[in-house]
């Protein structure tokens, strides 16, 4: 239950600092949030990925506990699927749209 709320605030996190902050009025404003909402979490995705590595060259040399480097991985692995379950809603929809008759 920890692993998933830490991984999902990778998520959450950027979309409470863009509600505190004005809502843009125009499509092209709308677009460039979602967008630096969805570069936010990939770079957070990015960032759990490389401290498995870290904690995993620390493991290594006996520096880090199993248990830290098997509880970092599952979190980088949960945030890795919602990443890529996030990026699937977003082509399906994409191409509902592409679908649409006007």
């Amino acid at each position: 239950m920890m692993i998933q709320g830490a991984a999902l605030s990778n998520f959450t996190q950027p979309a409470a600092a863009a509600a505190s902050n004005k809502v843009p009025d125009s499509a092209a404003g709308l677009t460039r949030s979602f967008g630096e909402f969805l570069k936010n979490a990939i770079d957070g995705v990015s960032a759990q990925e490389k401290n498995v590595h870290n904690l995993n060259d620390k493991f290594l040399v006996g520096q880090a506990e199993v248990t830290d480097v098997m509880v970092a991985s599952q979190q980088a692995e949960l945030s890795l699927k919602l990443t890529s379950q996030v990026r699937n809603r977003v082509i399906e929809a994409y191409q509902e749209i592409m679908r649409t008759q006007m």
